[in-house]
């Protein structure tokens, strides 16, 4: 027998001899055209002791794409970031910036 322990979602024992457990992993989002996208720009300096960073909230698709985003402001603003939690974090005050890309690229963008 098997040490590995699987992840049967609490399930011990069936009596259906067509059972099989599925996995509870979430599945993406299919990433939403550009014009459909509602993007929040916003500032926040909470938890990072004083320092500015701008954050991008709203992405409706999958991480792949959002990081491909990210990436691309990253590079236009021309400072460091990361992409966490669903947000883009921009390092700086570039909330102008980014709207107007953001627009340009065809997001909307508040």
């Amino acid at each position: 027998m098997s040490k590995k322990k699987r992840n049967t979602g609490g399930i011990v024992y069936s009596t259906d001899p067509d059972f099989s457990p599925e996995p509870d992993e979430p599945s993406e989002a299919a990433t939403l055209p550009p014009a459909q996208q509602q993007l929040k720009v916003n500032l926040d300096t909470k938890q990072r002791a004083g320092k500015v960073v701008t954050l991008v909230d709203g992405f409706t698709g999958t991480t792949a794409d959002l990081e491909q985003l990210g990436k691309e402001l990253k590079t236009k603003c021309g400072t460091g970031g990361s992409v966490k939690d669903g947000q883009i974090l921009i390092q700086g005050d570039y909330k102008d910036k980014v709207v107007k890309w953001l627009q340009d690229w065809g997001y909307k963008a508040k």
